[in-house]
């Protein structure tokens, strides 16, 4: 269990996180290098575990990462979220692990209405977001489950809507009876990566049965935009992102149909009240954006 006189060595822990040194951290706190090491070695002699590895940059185990989060949480509780994300010398970073495809189309704008704040995203894909939360490394998360983490309250967001594309001149040669199962298993896709099941599942539910995509992995949503549009291959993208291509002919849709993932903001529940600020500001943006999801 932590003690007050831990606090030292935490406020060092995560100085060393954020800034990626010991240097660049006791620069931070005002200290010697030789004092950060000090706090964190004592630290860890208690808690009898590596906090932190001892590399370029340098990054926190996964108690490490726990550890510096309940930091930011007992920042914001004690402080206030207005104050902590107000001008300080140095303030903390807040976690969030959020898909790639939600900051390209929507989230980016709701995180800029809560300013000042430094942000630290995780980037991961909306079915699995929600681990980060479970093991303690972020402090809120934008995911496609529905069922709240253990310590956490989840709310609904709404739904992204993804169009499915590929240049017309790719679907002329590809696809000229439309996407068949047997097309589906000749005609290269873009897929995010090897998590990103999307795209497979849409291939299951219009060829009738499963079907072995062959694909390229590109794990940028911008990239598989401009991949698309120079041939490489069809693929999905939030439709928000397509819809000048879509104006302009340079992509055609595969589907007329949009496939909706709906999303759902959870947050740690001990975070609560200090990300409030946020969480209105994402859930603003979010009405402002997404769609219904189907029921």
């Amino acid at each position: 269990m932590l003690k007050t006189s831990d606090y030292p060595a935490l406020e060092a822990l995560a100085a060393i996180v954020e800034t990626g040194s010991f240097e660049r951290a006791a620069a931070r706190l005002h200290v010697t290098t030789g004092a950060v090491s000090q706090r964190l070695r004592g630290l860890e002699n208690r808690l009898g575990a590596t906090l932190v590895r001892r590399q370029s940059p340098a990054e926190p185990t996964p108690l490490g990462a726990r550890l510096v989060r309940h930091l930011g949480e007992l920042r914001a509780l004690e402080a206030g979220l207005a104050e902590v994300l107000g001008p300080m010398d140095s303030p903390g970073l807040l976690r969030i692990a959020v898909n790639a495809d939600s900051l390209a189309a929507w989230a980016l704008p709701g995180f800029a209405a809560v300013p000042g704040v430094l942000f630290d995203f995780v980037i991961d894909d909306q079915d699995h977001s929600d681990a980060w939360l479970r093991d303690g490394a972020v402090s809120a998360a934008v995911t496609a489950r529905a069922a709240p983490v253990q310590g956490c309250d989840a709310t609904p967001l709404g739904g992204l809507a993804y169009s499915v594309v590929a240049r017309p001149d790719f679907i002329a040669r590809h696809f000229p009876d439309g996407p068949t199962a047997a097309a589906l298993e000749r005609a290269p896709a873009l897929t995010f990566n090897r998590k990103d099941a999307l795209q497979s599942r849409w291939a299951t539910r219009i060829a009738g049965r499963p079907v072995a995509l062959p694909t390229h992995y590109l794990p940028s949503t911008t990239e598989i935009t401009t991949a698309i549009r120079l041939g490489l291959g069809w693929g999905m993208n939030p439709t928000a992102t397509l819809k000048a291509e879509l104006r302009a002919g340079t992509l055609a849709l595969l589907d007329p149909d949009p496939v909706v993932t709906p999303l759902f903001w959870q947050v740690a529940r001990l975070a609560k009240p200090a990300l409030a600020p946020l969480s209105r500001a994402l859930l603003d943006q979010a009405r402002a954006t997404l769609v219904t999801p189907a029921a």
